[in-house]
C-alpha cells in the first residue's frame, strides 16, 4: 500500500522548520483537473506552509491548465523562490495518455529541480482510479495527505541547500 513507511514529522522538526524559513518564498503551483482532489493537495500545502511558519506573503500560488504544464511553470517559479511545490492528478483512462503526461511531468518536474537547484515537491497524483486519488488528497477519509507531504519535501530541502550553502 502507498503510505507505509512514509515519513513523519515530530513536533521537534516542525520546531527546527520553524526556525530556518524566514525569508524562504515557496510557489505552489496546482493543475486545475480533478477539482476535489486538487482542493485537497492544495489545502494540504497551504496547511503545512502555514504549521511551519512561512509567511503568507512569500508564498506564491499559480493554477496551471494541467500537470503536462507543471514543469513549465515550475521553471519558471524556480527563477525566483526558494521552493516550488508542484500538485496535479492524473488518473489512468483507456489510453496511453496517461503515460506520456505522467512521464513528461516527472521527467519535467525533475529536470527542473537538478538544473535549477531549486526543490520541486513532488505532489504528481498518479493513479489508477478516482477513488485511489481520492483516498491521497488529504481531504477528510482520505489515509494520505500528498499535498502536505509535498510541501513538507520542498521546505526541507531548501532549508538543507541554504545549511549546505553556509
Amino acid at each position: 500500500m502507498s503510505g507505509a513507511g512514509a515519513l513523519t514529522i515530530d513536533p521537534a522538526e516542525m520546531e527546527a522548520l520553524r526556525h530556518q524559513v524566514g525569508g524562504l518564498r515557496v510557489a505552489v503551483i496546482a493543475a486545475r483537473w480533478h477539482t476535489q482532489v486538487m482542493d485537497g493537495l492544495t489545502a494540504g500545502a497551504r496547511r503545512f506552509l502555514a504549521e511551519a511558519g512561512i509567511d503568507h506573503d512569500a508564498v506564491t500560488e499559480l493554477s496551471a491548465p494541467g500537470s503536462f504544464e507543471l514543469p513549465v511553470l515550475a521553471s519558471r517559479a524556480a527563477q525566483t523562490h526558494h521552493a516550488v511545490v508542484a500538485l496535479g492528478v492524473v488518473i489512468r483512462g483507456g489510453t496511453p495518455h496517461f503515460d506520456y503526461v505522467c512521464s513528461a511531468a516527472t521527467d519535467g518536474l525533475v529536470r527542473v529541480s537538478v538544473e535549477t537547484g531549486i526543490p520541486v515537491g513532488f505532489g504528481l497524483l498518479t493513479c489508477d482510479t478516482e477513488q485511489q486519488a481520492l483516498d491521497r488528497a488529504g481531504l477528510e477519509g482520505s489515509s494520505e495527505d500528498k499535498g502536505y507531504e509535498a510541501a513538507h519535501a520542498a521546505v526541507a530541502a531548501a532549508v538543507a541547500i541554504a545549511q549546505l550553502d553556509g
